[in-house]
């Protein structure tokens, strides 16, 4: 399952998507995103009982301010925890 975080307003849109089947709940990109955003949770889909990225409750309506300073303006930036996640269940669209 892919969930998508973000926003779509008249600046443009931004969306950070997380798939739930990749992701294996290593905690890397929670370490690494600066703004204390991610958070891990008990993957209720999973009967193995594992954990899952997740964006937390609170930034999932102001997402588009506490991802700013890592959105990217080109390609030559990179989003910490995109490039913390190793299996590559979280990317991004712009």
């Amino acid at each position: 399952m892919k969930a998508h975080y973000g926003y779509k307003d008249g600046s443009g849109d931004y969306f950070i998507v997380i798939d739930t089947d990749k992701c294996n709940g290593c905690s890397e990109c929670v370490k690494a995103c600066p703004n204390d955003v991610l958070e891990l949770v008990l993957n209720e889909f999973d009967i193995e009982g594992d954990t899952m990225a997740i964006v937390k409750e609170e930034h999932r309506k102001k997402i588009k301010y506490s991802c700013a300073p890592c959105k990217p303006v080109s390609n030559e930036r990179k989003i910490p925890c995109v490039l913390a996640c190793q299996p590559k269940a979280i990317t991004h669209s712009w």
